[in-house]
């Protein structure tokens, strides 16, 4: 989702290719829908939300949910939109989008902000070394790379951690489930 200029902006005339181009990449079980404050608060230059793969509106194939390919997939898109350079921002596992593409794929980045997603290298000392953040960190992340485990514990009991995970992200009026 691209963001409109609001009415009476200066730079509404200029190609959108001569804005500095800004793309927001959101985090585990969001879209983005989660940046659409930000969309309409970022003006003079050409910011665009995406759904990462497998989220949202986005293909959802069989496989390519790794790093690489997710970088991959976010130069591709600089270069689809006709840039040469974008600025990077990524929340969570956005954040690690926009650290791998800053290392992968140098030439399109022009600058990341990361937020709640520490540098790879620092989450990995620090799972290695801390006792108590190899004991919180470690097990979930694990479960998570097992095959066919994420699909089970979000969708087993009728899907209620789905649905816990969408409350704990929503407002009281998101409605309740039948």
């Amino acid at each position: 989702v691209e963001a409109e200029q609001p009415a009476g902006a200066d730079d509404r005339s200029r190609p959108l290719t001569d804005r500095p181009l800004v793309i927001l990449l959101h985090g585990f079980g969001s879209f983005w829908w989660s940046w659409r404050h930000q969309l309409k608060g970022l003006t003079g230059a050409r910011v665009v939300a995406v759904d990462l793969r497998g989220y949202g509106g986005s293909d959802k194939p069989p496989r390519g949910y790794d790093g690489w390919t997710l970088a991959g997939d976010t130069a591709g898109l600089v270069r689809a939109l006709g840039h040469n350079t974008a600025t990077l921002v990524g929340h969570a596992d956005g954040g690690l989008v926009c650290w791998a593409t800053s290392v992968l794929h140098p030439r399109v980045v022009r600058a990341i902000a990361v937020i709640s997603s520490p540098h790879p290298a620092a989450l990995r000392a620090s799972a290695l070394t801390r006792r108590d953040q190899s004991r919180a960190l470690l097990p979930r992340m694990m479960r998570y790379q097992l095959p066919v485990w994420p699909e089970h514990s979000l969708t087993r009991h009728g899907g209620a951690e789905l649905e816990r995970l969408v409350r704990s992200r929503s407002s009281a009026k998101w409605q309740a489930s039948e």
